[in-house]
């Protein structure tokens, strides 16, 4: 039991991807215990995304659940250690929330991609398949609004420095070049990741979050899980002592150090890579 709540703890004090990430592999160790004790082939079934649009109809969660679902373990070990390294990226740029909306959007973008192909082009134009699974459409979606948003930002890969827009363009046409291959389903998603990544990369250079409303959505979602408090709300009047007499200007002052104060023992406890990404943006305005 002690082992559960250390996990536990532990768990929480991860970011959203370090999360994601640990979910995907507990799912695939599921999907192959069942596949080793159930002699299937098949073991995660109930989360891949099927191709044909009724089978699709009758398992609607399918569209978000595939892109936690691994079979081959050289395809979780690429897809977890890509996001994890373009997370840290990320995460570090722009709001968790915001980040979370382009992965997220970019799964279903991509589900909808593959079953669009899947049920509109002619068979003969396509490889069968019945399903699709993994993270990858998510992943395109992260690193091709990097590719658009930062084109010039220059990372490094082995031994090079590359530009995220040259990164992007080769993943792109690599995608195109795959259409012709075995894995052609995956592709179609690979692709559909994409788009949705370079339209929230355009519309964000324009002033527009086009994943605001989904963030809203999901908030809402989550709320429906999370415990109603009973306590009332009360209205405080207005403090004496430590800010009596101060003006609108000591006053912001006072509390902008109260939150520097915070952040600093926050990194003196866990190190500067704890700090979320408004802390960090907050401290470097700050030292200014």
């Amino acid at each position: 039991m002690s082992a559960i709540k250390d996990f536990k703890y532990k768990f929480k004090s991860f970011n959203a991807f370090e999360k994601i990430i640990i979910i995907n592999i507990i799912v695939f160790i599921i999907g192959q215990l069942i596949g080793v004790f159930g002699r299937t082939s098949n073991s995660l079934s109930y989360l891949s995304l099927p191709s044909d649009f009724f089978d699709f109809i009758l398992k609607p969660w399918s569209i978000f659940t595939y892109g936690f679902a691994h079979y081959g373990f050289f395809h979780i070990l690429f897809n977890l250690l890509i996001l994890y390294f373009i997370s840290r990226l990320l995460l570090n740029l722009f709001r968790p929330k915001m980040a979370l909306n382009i992965y997220f959007l970019g799964i279903i973008v991509g589900g909808l991609a593959f079953l669009f192909v899947y049920n509109v082009l002619p068979s003969h134009f396509l490889i069968k398949t019945s399903s699709v699974v993994g993270a990858s459409a998510g992943i395109r979606a992260l690193i091709i609004f990097l590719g658009v948003y930062m084109s010039e930002k220059e990372v490094r890969v082995f031994m090079f420095n590359i530009k995220l827009k040259y990164i992007a363009i080769a993943l792109v046409v690599m995608d195109v070049l795959g259409l012709f291959t075995w894995n052609q389903g995956g592709n179609v998603a690979h692709l559909g990741g994409a788009l949705l990544g370079y339209l929230y990369a355009a519309k964000l250079k324009q002033g527009k979050d086009i994943g605001a409303g989904f963030e809203r959505a999901m908030d809402t979602v989550i709320s429906w899980f999370q415990p109603k408090s009973n306590l009332k709300t009360v209205h405080r009047k207005k403090r004496k002592g430590q800010y009596a007499g101060k003006t609108k200007d000591e006053f912001h002052t006072f509390n902008n150090q109260k939150k520097i104060d915070l952040i600093l023992d926050k990194i003196s406890k866990s190190g500067y890579e704890s700090l979320t990404a408004e802390e960090k943006e907050f401290l470097f305005k700050a030292g200014k």
